[in-house]
């Protein structure tokens, strides 16, 4: 078992940063792959931003690329996700994701299906 929780979402305005963290407990985390999501209300969950288990391959969707940068620190078993120049379209409720399996992460990273563990989001919210 897995738990993640994140935090860091709030209220910005356009333009600004948020640093998301992803903190997690209980199995081998650095074993596993993070990805992050995002739910708009009334949209489907899209696919953000992914890390492998070390940190030396990194996804991201083309909407936040050269936006946003995912990093994680397996020693404190947190994952981030630094967001620069936000816009308004950012405004979700974003969520991590830990696949402690990884065999099929590397075709399979954009869908959440791929991921076991997800923690109850935090919601970041950008004004024009």
């Amino acid at each position: 078992q897995v738990q993640l929780v994140e935090s860091g979402g709030g209220l910005v305005q356009a333009g600004g940063s948020l640093r998301l963290s992803c903190a997690a407990s209980g199995r081998t985390f650095s074993s596993c792959a993070v990805g992050w999501f995002r739910q708009a209300p009334g949209k489907e969950r899209e696919f953000v931003a992914a890390i492998s288990w070390s940190g030396g391959s990194t996804y991201y969707a083309e909407s936040v690329k050269g936006r946003f940068t995912i990093s994680r620190d397996n020693a404190k078993n947190t994952v981030y996700l630094q967001m620069n120049s936000l816009k308004p379209e950012d405004t979700a409720g974003y969520y991590c994701a830990a696949d402690p399996d990884g065999s099929s992460w590397w075709r399979n990273y954009p869908y959440s299906s791929q991921y076991d563990y997800w923690g109850q989001g935090t919601q970041v919210t950008v004004s024009s």
